[in-house]
């Protein structure tokens, strides 16, 4: 348990001004120690000549030189990088609760009834912490639906 504890140590910061340190290494140097540390699926965009972040706000992403430019690519983000209404709900969410589905909370049933207010006609909400949780859920669920146990995947 120590071990996840001091990885996930990465992502905090014990004070503000930690968080928003300029990091000073080279696209180069960074480029290799990811070529060492992350698996070669993970591509990279413009690989002749990478674009790298160093930092994002609302739409726009900022090179290492500190330009500005509109990203036009990363469309996970639909309501902009480090949006400050986002980022204070999860904030929020983060102080106050869970992320296992398995306990009994306030939040994650206020969270179904508000899922189910914008879908007339469903009852029940499958919460998954990922695609993968969900494909899983999906071919459980036409097993069960079907009584089969076949199944067919198509890409």
């Amino acid at each position: 348990m120590s071990t996840l504890v001091n990885a996930l140590g990465f992502f905090t910061s014990s004070t503000p001004a930690a968080a928003a340190t300029k990091d000073v290494r080279s696209k180069e140097e960074i480029l290799k120690k990811r070529k060492d540390t992350i698996g070669s699926k993970c591509q990279i965009f413009y690989s002749d000549d990478p674009f790298m972040v160093s930092r994002a706000s609302m739409q726009y992403l900022y090179d290492e030189k500190g330009n500005k430019f509109l990203d036009c690519i990363s469309n996970v983000q639909h309501v902009g990088h480090c949006h400050p209404k986002v980022v204070d709900a999860i904030t929020k969410q983060l102080s106050t609760s869970t992320c296992n589905v398995r306990f009994v909370s306030t939040q994650l049933t206020d969270c179904a009834e508000q899922i189910l207010s914008t879908l007339p006609g469903l009852d029940t909400v499958l919460f998954c912490n990922s695609g993968s949780e969900a494909n899983d859920l999906a071919l459980r669920l036409a097993r069960d639906y079907t009584k089969h146990k076949d199944a067919i995947v198509i890409e």
